[in-house]
């Protein structure tokens, strides 16, 4: 049966607003290892200036955490957005020389370095991933930073069905999406990893919604369906799976 003339007109119509949603920036995440005893003094230097800077330069401030509970290796993630890689680059560029930073960096390690090593990673977001925006919960949330690594081949299939149905069934259970990324293609991994964020109430909320997810009938069909079209699991047998809770810091935008 062809479609009415009418019917492909809509289609039209809504194809650049459904594109137009897509959140085409680049996105960075950073993870900072505080030296013993120096973590709290890194979160003054991005509370009291770090992120102010940031957003002169051009940088995007979304989300600081820290892992809940025990943290020994005194770690801090942060996500930064740019509009592209090389605006990345200018603006790091412009940051790093700013005497408001260099003297805010002077005087934070008089007493030594804040952070004893770096790593980063660059992501876009996945096509069906919401807008990627500041904001906050009614109340104090916990948030969860899932990454999965992709069986051989299957990071396609992996995001197909997030798109088709994972991300429905987790807001259907009470969890909601944060945002999804996948690698840049120049980063290591970049062809198996999907690393995403959601938000719980609790720990506990997490748990029962994990627990009432996995047994959904919809989910149970769509991963059976997937896993026979793509001959076996999406993620990798051997640490396919990762999760780390985190509590966001109290100057990081996303709460």
């Amino acid at each position: 049966m062809k479609m009415s003339s009418l019917v492909l007109g809509l289609l039209a119509a809504a194809a650049p607003l459904l594109s137009a949603e897509r959140d085409a920036r680049v996105f960075e995440m950073r993870i900072y290892y505080a030296p013993a005893g120096k973590l709290d003094a890194l979160h003054a230097r991005f509370r009291d200036h770090t992120l102010k800077l940031f957003e002169k330069h051009g940088i995007t401030n979304l989300g600081y955490w820290v892992p809940e509970g025990e943290n020994p290796e005194r770690k801090l993630v942060y996500v930064l957005a740019y509009p592209s890689r090389a605006a990345r680059e200018a603006s790091w560029k412009s940051f790093v020389a700013d005497p408001d930073w260099k003297a805010a960096y002077a005087a934070s390690e008089k007493a030594g370095k804040l952070v004893a090593k770096v790593e980063s990673m660059y992501m876009t977001a996945t096509d069906y991933s919401a807008a990627i925006k500041p904001g906050t919960g009614s109340k104090e949330r916990v948030f969860e930073m899932r990454t999965y690594t992709a069986s051989k081949g299957n990071l396609p299939a992996l995001n197909s069905r997030f798109r088709d149905h994972t991300c429905k069934l987790f807001a259907k259970h009470g969890m909601v999406n944060l945002a999804y990324w996948n690698l840049m293609p120049d980063q290591k991994n970049a062809d198996t990893q999907l690393v995403y964020i959601l938000a719980h109430d609790s720990r506990d909320a997490a748990k029962a919604s994990f627990d009432a997810f996995r047994v959904d009938p919809d989910w149970v069909a769509a991963r059976k369906a997937s896993e026979t079209k793509a001959g076996g699991s999406l993620t990798a047998a051997t640490d396919g799976v990762k999760s780390e809770f985190l509590r966001a810091t109290d100057y990081s935008p996303i709460r």
